[in-house]
């Protein structure tokens, strides 16, 4: 059994830090360590928990099932502590006048933001709020320069070195109008290639996505006839024709003019996460603002 009054506190900062990175080097900048020193720290942590928490991958380190088990109850842990042992700075959000700037998507501030809204503007009536297209290339540096406080993204698309909580699990539906003839009961994955597809391609002009790397997994392909850049036209698109999508479920529930069904193929989801710099990290207010949206969603 593992004695937890030998851990040594600065162990699980590194593991922390080394479930963000995946990365040694990375990890070792902003820790202010030699690599050496976070090496030796992982291999500790590897005693203690019995387990290689990372392992070697194609692009950096890759966590094992035990390790996903600890990032997130960890990251949460910490953030508790450092708050207790930190110095006490009063916010009050009723009298506050800040300008909040958020990064997301349409998928972002439908899920995100949207919900979030009336309890930011209960709670803090003299804030404001400006939601900026989301430039996933550009987050980490816009971060940093203080042009936004907030970005939502896909867990795995998020910059190295930037804060992270994830906000969400998310799953990929089949979508279509509400009287479409093929989606119920649930299509064949022979009627599900054969349906045309419509898909959302945020740099312009794609007509592939994840769905279609799965299906080419399998020997199969679909129809992809219709690519736009936002996921609120694609609603607009398949409640007014035949044409099926392959949408977040968060984004297609709520909508009587749409039906969902569950694709005949197992396609992978994603974790929605909130991202911030490290220069916001301990801002009361800013932790405020994250707390409020993390309980809105």
């Amino acid at each position: 059994m593992n004695n937890f009054g030998r851990l040594d506190l600065n162990l699980l900062v590194t593991l922390d830090v080394l479930l963000t990175e995946y990365n040694v080097t990375r990890a070792a900048q902003r820790l202010s360590l030699s690599q050496p020193s976070v090496s030796v720290h992982l291999a500790k942590l590897r005693e203690y928990f019995d387990d290689p928490l990372l392992l070697p991958g194609p692009r950096g380190m890759r966590p094992t099932a035990r390790a996903e088990e600890l990032r997130e109850p960890l990251r949460r842990a910490l953030e508790v502590l450092e708050h207790t042992i930190a110095p006490v700075s009063y916010f009050d959000p009723a009298t506050a006048n800040n300008i909040w700037r958020v990064a997301a998507s349409d998928y972002g501030e439908s899920t995100v933001v949207l919900p979030a809204l009336a309890q930011l503007r209960q709670a803090a009536p003299n804030s404001r709020l400006a939601v900026f297209e989301l430039a996933p290339t550009r987050i980490a540096k816009q971060a940093e320069l203080g042009e936004i406080d907030l970005a939502f993204h896909t867990q795995d698309c998020a910059p190295p070195g930037m804060r992270q909580r994830v906000l969400f699990q998310e799953k990929y539906v089949l979508v279509g109008r509400i009287d479409h003839p093929t989606l119920k009961p649930r299509p064949t994955l022979a009627q599900f290639s054969q349906l045309e597809h419509v898909v959302v391609s945020p740099n312009g002009g794609g007509f592939s996505g994840i769905t279609d790397e799965t299906l080419e997994q399998a020997g199969l392909s679909r129809q992809v006839v219709l690519s736009v850049p936002h996921f609120l036209f694609v609603k607009s698109v398949i409640a007014k024709t035949d044409l099926v999508a392959m949408l977040p479920e968060r984004l297609a529930l709520g909508s009587p003019e749409l039906q969902i069904a569950e694709p005949p193929v197992g396609i992978p989801g994603y974790e929605l996460a909130m991202l911030w710099d490290e220069r916001s990290h301990r801002d009361p207010a800013h932790r405020w603002l994250r707390e409020l949206i993390t309980q809105s969603v």
